[in-house]
């Protein structure tokens, strides 16, 4: 239909006007096999009732007739009221759940220097707005103490299902949110064009919360019977320390079942290990001759490929230094590749050299040109031609360039290996952080089943280690590496969950495993379930970050279906 919205959204009204004309556009995708109603449905009764007097098959048709007449249902008379469920949500709070998602991304719940989570007021604003919420829909909400919000839909039986989201998100550098038009865009304003809606959390993870409340609100409304109690739990701190959970966990009961609403379709029962390999370099006066690299910067946590990463020059000639830098900086990208640019820019009688690339999750470093490895190899390379005085940058640059150079798989450090269904090992040159006392770097590592977790980290420690003593650079070192998770793929309640995806989504009926660990990855029972679609580019963690309005309606749908689907379970195992 050629629609094409250009807007930063800020109201209820604005967004719902927009979202309206996209449901109307994305119809065809997310209500298919229905036809659209121009009259909505206030009940999902009503909704069926509406559904039997159109294009329904047959077999459609029974099970509407059967539901509505309060007879018992076989399995797949069953399925087929738990797909029109899904979207009856959709059609009904499709509008109001994606004003709800801008309202939440507009509050920035990303760590504060010197702030816990629990004490920002942002996450008490946050906390605030999902209470109100929750409690309109006649959900019960417990805030336990501004570490983890609950939100519980309850069932008949015993057995809980943690439904596992969070609301902290990643900083942000907003000069990085710059579309490829020119475009500015403010990340804590949803702004939707075309398809799109940009702001940081509107897919890592605010999403997340907002798709699960109005699943958890149309089966509460509907009264729907369930033969477990579902509670969605909404971390603080699955992007910093990771605290929250464990501190819910010691003061309430632990679901046997968990998903996280964090990670990929259609069911992910394998994790990499989330590791960091810290490094503090003691600040050193300069010494030689040439210029001098005084700052660095580049992402701003170690689970993130920045956009762009810079080094900051002193010099005594900045016009020769500038031009010399030219010409290194186009070598360098001649022999490295042209899918990244350098910049150039004087800086009160300092240059300012700009390494620009593509921004990524870090559990998936080959989807971007990182900037950070880029950065540290070329001052590298300018150190040792002798260009550069010697410092603590330049020997940071030297173990960068020596140990994980510019490859993602470990292999300049000699640990790679590939596990035939997780996949392979990874590296990638994330955070870097500086005062007047160190300058500290981490790189972030993704580590499949296959070796010993252990042995990995000490072989990692003694190579790094015998590296500092050969070359008599000193630094700080610290190792942290988590066990990679596997779950048996026969039970149930996966199967469940795998149908669910697959039908919906139009995925292969498959199992996968992720790079991203997340916060099931030590509980019992727990998998990934959505929200992003293998295969295409994930956005969270990205300048630009985006989700798109039909996915997110398609989200909705899948996760309604999905809770009745599990909840109605006879058995989960």
């Amino acid at each position: 239909m050629g629609l094409k919205i250009h807007t930063g959204i800020t109201s209820h009204s604005t967004i719902h006007t927009l979202a309206t004309s996209m449901l109307l556009f994305v119809a065809s995708v997310v209500l298919s096999g229905c036809a659209w109603q121009s009259q909505q449905a206030q009940t999902f009764r009503a909704y069926l009732q509406q559904q039997a007097a159109v294009h329904t098959s047959r077999e459609q048709h029974k099970a509407i007739t059967r539901f509505l007449d309060n007879q018992p249902l076989s399995q797949s008379e069953q399925k087929q009221i738990h797909k029109f469920l899904g979207r009856y949500a959709v059609e009904k709070y499709g509008d109001d759940a994606l004003a709800t998602l801008a309202d939440w991304v507009a509050i920035p719940t990303y760590r504060q220097p010197g702030i816990a989570q629990h004490e920002n007021p942002e996450f008490k604003k946050l906390a605030a707005a999902i209470e109100t919420k929750a409690s309109a829909f006649g959900l019960e909400f417990r805030n336990i103490d501004d570490r983890v919000y609950e939100i519980t839909l309850p069932g008949s039986g015993k057995e809980l299902v943690g439904l596992h989201a969070h609301a902290d998100v990643v900083p942000v550098t907003p000069a990085n949110w710059v579309l490829d038009n020119g475009t500015r865009l403010d990340p804590f304003t949803v702004t939707q064009i075309d398809n799109r809606l940009y702001g940081r959390g509107t897919e890592d993870d605010k999403n997340g919360i907002v798709v699960t409340l109005y699943g958890m609100r149309v089966i509460a409304e509907e009264n729907l019977p369930l033969n477990r109690t579902f509670k969605l739990l909404i971390d603080t701190t699955e992007e910093t320390t990771g605290d929250a959970i464990p501190y819910y966990f010691a003061r309430n009961p632990t679901p046997e079942y968990n998903l996280a609403m964090d990670g990929s379709y259609p069911v992910v029962i394998a994790e990499k290990g989330y590791g960091v390999v810290t490094t503090r370099f003691p600040v050193t006066s300069a010494t030689g001759q040439g210029m001098e690299f005084t700052e660095v910067t580049g992402a701003l946590a170690s689970n993130q490929i920045p956009k762009t990463a810079s080094a900051l020059i002193a010099t005594e000639t900045p016009a020769a230094t500038r031009a010399s830098l030219r010409l290194i900086a186009d070598r360098f990208i001649a022999q490295h590749g042209s899918n990244f640019s350098i910049d150039l820019a004087p800086e009160a009688n300092r240059i300012r050299m700009t390494i620009n690339g593509v921004s990524a999750h870090s559990s998936d470093p080959a989807s971007g040109v990182n900037p950070v490895s880029r950065l540290w190899v070329l001052i590298d390379q300018i150190a040792a031609d002798g260009q550069a005085k010697q410092n603590h940058i330049t020997e940071a640059a030297r173990y960068v360039s020596h140990l994980w150079g510019l490859n993602y798989y470990g292999e300049q450090l000699g640990i790679q290996f590939n596990h035939p269904f997780m996949g392979p090992l990874t590296n990638a040159v994330t955070l870097i952080e500086s005062d007047d006392q160190q300058l500290t770097l981490a790189v972030n590592l993704r580590v499949p089943k296959g070796r010993p977790t252990q042995s990995l980290k000490q072989e990692i420690e003694q190579k790094l280690l015998a590296w500092s003593q050969a070359n008599k650079i000193d630094f700080e070192l610290s190792i942290r590496l988590a066990e990679p998770m596997y779950r048996n793929p026969k039970g149930a309640w996966v199967n469940a969950l795998l149908d669910v995806a697959s039908e919906n989504l139009s995925l292969p009926r498959e199992f996968v495993a992720s790079a991203g660990a997340t916060s099931v990855h030590n509980l019992p029972n727990g998998v990934q379930f959505g929200l992003s679609m293998p295969g295409v580019k994930y956005t969270g963690h990205n300048a630009n970050e985006f989700k798109t309005v039909d996915q997110f309606l398609l989200d909705l749908r899948v996760v309604t279906e999905m809770m009745i689907t599990v909840g109605q379970l006879s058995e989960l195992n």
